[in-house]
């Protein structure tokens, strides 16, 4: 699939739509760390023109420095890992569905508690298909094989 530079730009837009999404679960557990809404931050900078693919990169790096910080905490360390592929889409459109899958699995470790994880993975899931343009899914959803 051939992406022009506007396609990468809503697939990081995207990204960071799906990052935020679970970043509370992240912010409540951490509130005195921005490393991961700063590379949410960063993520669409880039895509605005606003910064520089290096910046959002080293975001990214820092976003996922929160997430090794954070291993304790499941829902936590997913959505900081989220954020740190948000901001890397600025470098490799590869990272998109990666923030998509660590929002999903915040998802599914901060809904283990509560609810039905299925379910609310699910919804998760549809949410950020919602999100996206159609023609990106193919990119952002890749086909799985079949053990």
């Amino acid at each position: 699939m051939k992406l022009d530079r506007s396609d990468h730009e809503a697939l990081a837009r995207w990204a960071a739509d799906c990052a935020e999404h679970v970043l509370p679960f992240f912010e409540q557990k951490f509130p005195e760390d921005l490393r991961p809404r700063r590379a949410l931050e960063a993520a669409r900078a880039w895509a605005q023109g606003a910064l520089a693919m290096s910046e959002a990169r080293a975001a990214a790096f820092a976003a996922h420095a929160a997430a090794h910080d954070a291993t304790t905490h499941a829902a936590a360390c997913a959505a900081a890992r989220a954020a740190g592929h948000a901001a890397a889409t600025a470098h490799a459109v590869t990272h998109a569905p990666h923030a998509a899958t660590y929002a999903a699995t915040a998802v599914a470790h901060g809904a283990a508690e509560a609810t039905d994880v299925a379910e609310d993975t699910a919804r998760e899931r549809a949410w950020q298909r919602q999100q996206l343009p159609e023609h990106l899914h193919a990119l952002a959803f890749p086909a799985r094989p079949n053990p």
